[in-house]
């Protein structure tokens, strides 16, 4: 009867460790889609917010245009 409760507890350590694996890896692959989904959320949301910069920018370089016609070529010339 030795040999059969040893199979038995080596049966029920080994069921625990599983177990544990198996939730473990779980968890990081739940981790990893929500990271995913959080890194897509951010990249739709910088896009809007460049969308929203560019247009900004393009209606103060009309109004730098209205108001100071030859800013462009001063600005170019200072880079330059």
């Amino acid at each position: 009867m030795d040999f059969l409760e040893f199979i038995i507890a080596a049966m029920a350590v080994a069921g625990t460790f599983i177990t544990i694996w198996v939730v473990l890896l779980y968890r990081r692959k739940e981790k990893q889609s929500s990271r995913q989904a959080d890194d897509a959320l951010d990249i739709t949301e910088l896009s809007r917010l460049a969308r929203s910069m560019d247009e900004r920018i393009a209606t103060l370089e009309s109004i730098l245009d209205a108001e100071v016609p030859g800013w462009r070529e001063e600005y170019k010339h200072e880079q330059g």
